[in-house]
């Protein structure tokens, strides 16, 4: 069968994303055409409105807002609106048409991922979303190609480049968390409504992706708990760093022995200084995989914006492309293993809470009684000085008591955080977060 003279390619969405895609594509005509094998034609940009002032390199000609005439004429159809209807059903529309799907939708994946690849399958048709996780960090494909011939047994990530430009402003700055996300705002890190990134969801939904890679199981989102970090305050940022930790959201995956099975949760949670992840700044990506034969490797980047998040989307265009010219297929899912997911009571963490208690003797022993109830082993205890009583009140001297643990078990670590907010001489558990890289 001879080769095509072109591979066409449509855009669903002109946006951030959307505009420097066209612009890559037609900037480097002649590069990408090598790279594929045949010449990339840009046949149409489906659009809300076709009347909006847009960046000048995109074509007026190619607008069109019929997205479901044009997903059925390209070979290629490149997703870039975002959420979870339209796109769902154009990508359902492109796939069984047989055209190759590239997305950098990871709400949709990780909502109806399964679905999804079901229908590429049932279809023949490829599905690709490097673009999907970490911006143009390639750990989509690390994961996926690079090591399959390895075991995965740890994926640790900041995979969201808003919040921890927020926690760094809240450590190199001083800044509230209200006065850091309005400045990732102002710098166009966050949107208006910042929820998504803060509350960690969008984190979790890319949570559950790279776990479904890693482990070669399907992770389904309302499987993964998230605490995002709107409660960290630039006082506990200061006590983490004294303490010798940076405090960062991460997405954390494991493959775990005994129970059998892998567990997955996104939260604010403290890593060692000189751990890898604790240098990255401002509004980077950085993922650690640990795997049996490879070790530890380290993907950092940037992890959102219009050009990098653009790179990834093009390196699945030309790989797809050259499927359409030379032959071949996009890796399928791999979702043979199918372990079991871990409910949050069922996972190992370490980690280190605070407590503000009664400054009197026993309390220390009281406490520790609590923890050795619940099975719990202290590596560590520091008491802060001591908080005398405000001006003209009768209540004791107060301190704040901060413990780690060494390895024990979610549900003990809830329970004992539980009870000992009941204990007599113990007036609040301030804060409790979990610990990686130790």
């Amino acid at each position: 069968m001879a080769a095509p003279d072109h591979v066409s390619v449509a855009l669903l969405g002109a946006g951030t994303v959307g505009a420097q895609v066209v612009r890559l594509l037609t900037e480097r005509t002649d590069d990408l055409a090598a790279r594929a094998g045949a010449p990339l034609k840009l046949v149409g940009i489906a659009v809300s409105d076709i009347d909006r002032e847009r960046e000048p390199w995109i074509p007026r000609d190619l607008l069109t807002t019929d997205a479901d005439e044009l997903v059925t004429r390209a070979d290629i159809v490149v997703e870039l609106i975002g959420g979870i209807d339209p796109p769902r059903r154009l990508v359902h529309a492109a796939l069984a048409s047989g055209a190759t799907v590239v997305t950098g939708n990871k709400a949709l994946l990780a909502a109806h991922g399964p679905e999804l690849f079901d229908a590429a399958a049932a279809a023949d048709a490829n599905l690709y979303y490097e673009a999907a996780v970490a911006g143009a960090i390639p750990v989509v494909y690390a994961l996926r190609e690079s090591l399959a011939g390895d075991t995965v047994t740890e994926v640790l990530g900041i995979v969201n480049g808003t919040t921890n430009y927020v926690l760094d402003e809240m450590v190199t700055k001083g800044l509230t968390f209200d006065q850091a996300v309005a400045d990732a705002q102002a710098l166009g890190f966050a949107e208006a409504d910042p929820s998504a990134d803060v509350d960690g969801h969008d984190a979790a939904a890319k949570a559950a992706l790279l776990a479904s890679l890693a482990f070669h199981t399907r992770v389904p989102l309302d499987m993964v708990p998230v605490e995002g970090i709107r409660d960290v305050t630039v006082e506990e940022i200061a006590a983490a760093k004294e303490a010798g930790f940076a405090l960062k959201l991460l997405a954390v995956a494991r493959r775990s022995q005994a129970p059998g099975g892998i567990s997955v949760r996104v939260g604010p949670t403290l890593v060692p200084e000189d751990h890898p992840l604790a240098s990255v700044r401002g509004a980077f990506n950085a993922v650690v995989v640990e795997s049996e034969a490879a070790g530890r490797l380290m993907f950092y980047g940037q992890g959102a914006g219009g050009a990098p998040t653009a790179s990834a989307v093009l390196s699945d265009v030309v790989a797809a492309a050259s499927h359409v010219v030379l032959g071949g297929r996009a890796p399928r899912e791999s979702a043979y293993a199918a372990l079991p997911i871990l409910p949050p009571a069922n996972q190992a963490v370490t980690a280190r809470f605070t407590i503000e208690i009664e400054d009197r003797p026993g309390m220390l022993a009281t406490v520790a009684g609590v923890l050795a109830e619940e099975g719990i082993s202290i590596d560590s205890v520091r008491q802060a000085p001591h908080v005398e009583p405000a001006e003209g009140t009768d209540g004791p001297r107060t301190a704040h008591l901060t413990i780690t643990t060494h390895r024990t078990w979610e549900d003990a670590l809830a329970t004992c955080l539980t009870r000992l907010a009941d204990v007599a001489g113990v007036r609040a558990v301030l804060t409790a977060r979990r610990i990686e890289g130790v």
